[in-house]
Parts: C-alpha cells; sequence; structure tokens
C-alpha cells in the first residue's frame, strides 16, 4: 500500500508532521488561499482583479470537490497500519479539497502575482508539499490528492478564461459608452 510505504518514509523525520498539520491548517476550507487573494487585492491595488480571480477560484475548486465527495463517498483510509494525524471535518476522501484548492490557489495567485513565471513557480513548490501532507498525515489516498490537483487545475484555467471574459465583456461596454458620449 502506497499510503503506508509513504508515512513509512516521511512520518518519523523531524518536523515533517508538524509542517504537514500546518499546511492541513492553512489550506482547510480554502482559507489560507482566500487570505493570501485579499491581502494580494490590498497590497497591490493594480492587479485587484487577478487576485479577487485567484480568491474565487479557490472558493470555487474547494466547493467543487466537496460536491464530488458528496457524489462519490469514498471513505477516508482506515487501516491498521496508517496513522491519522490531524482531524478531519468530514468522513469522505476523494476528492481531496486541500489539493484542489491549492492547486487553483497557487497557479491563480502565482499568475496574479505579476512575477514573470508565477503561475507555474507558486505551484511547483507549494503544490507538492501539499499533496505529501495528504498522505503523511493519513487523510487521503494517493488518487485523492491526484484527482484533486487535476480538479484544481481545470478550474484554475476555467478561472482564467472567465476573468478574460469578464475583462472583454467589461472593454466592449466602456467602448460602447465612449462612442454614445462620442455621438452626444
Amino acid at each position: 500500500m502506497i499510503l503506508v510505504g509513504v508515512q513509512a518514509q516521511l512520518a518519523d523525520r523531524p518536523g515533517v508532521v508538524p509542517a504537514a498539520r500546518g499546511l492541513s491548517h492553512f489550506g482547510e476550507h480554502s482559507l489560507g488561499w482566500l487570505g493570501l487573494a485579499a491581502l494580494g487585492a490590498v497590497v497591490q491595488p493594480q492587479r485587484r482583479r487577478q487576485y479577487v480571480t485567484a480568491g474565487v477560484g479557490a472558493f470555487v475548486a474547494h466547493a467543487a470537490s466537496v460536491v464530488i465527495k458528496r457524489i462519490v463517498r469514498r471513505k477516508r483510509p482506515d487501516h491498521p497500519y496508517i496513522t491519522v494525524g490531524v482531524g478531519t471535518p468530514s468522513k469522505l476522501s476523494f476528492p481531496s479539497s486541500h489539493a484542489t484548492s491549492s492547486t487553483a490557489g497557487a497557479i491563480l495567485l502565482g499568475r496574479a502575482s505579476g512575477v514573470p513565471g508565477g503561475a507555474v513557480l507558486a505551484p511547483a513548490a507549494i503544490v507538492p508539499p501539499m499533496l505529501a501532507s495528504r498522505l503523511v498525515l493519513g487523510v487521503h489516498y494517493p488518487t485523492d490528492v491526484a484527482a484533486g490537483a487535476a480538479i484544481g487545475a481545470a478550474t484554475a484555467l476555467a478561472a482564467i478564461e472567465g476573468e478574460r471574459l469578464w475583462a472583454d465583456r467589461a472593454a466592449r461596454r466602456a467602448s460602447k459608452n465612449q462612442s454614445k458620449e462620442s455621438n452626444s
């Protein structure tokens, strides 16, 4: 069982379980991602729209995973060789909401930051530790976190496209209003 192997390799290393718990608390209900998006919108007001998109995208990803969990109804790992290292708000496992919102949040916040390559660098740095933390803590199967990451990435892409469509629509309205004022 992969999950037992992950725990055997990582859980006894100093600092791993406390770090995994910290990531777990940060990612709970996508609240950490929402907080970072709000902070970014305040600190970089010129990029507010991108930060709002990041917060909305992370939350929508989380909500989507909760809906899927209720449809699939896969129970969390329950095996004598698996140590559960953190409490969970639900007994349902598939997909991992932490993986879903963290993938969406990392992609969208990396993009919102304006740092060249941020939409790739942020997820590369953040997502693997979050996914591993769910296994180390014994609350998800590997397929839960893999599916969560895929759903999060798809949600991020949809959020980016939604933002683009909204910006295009706003630009058309502004142009139309400008034309009306010119003709008056």
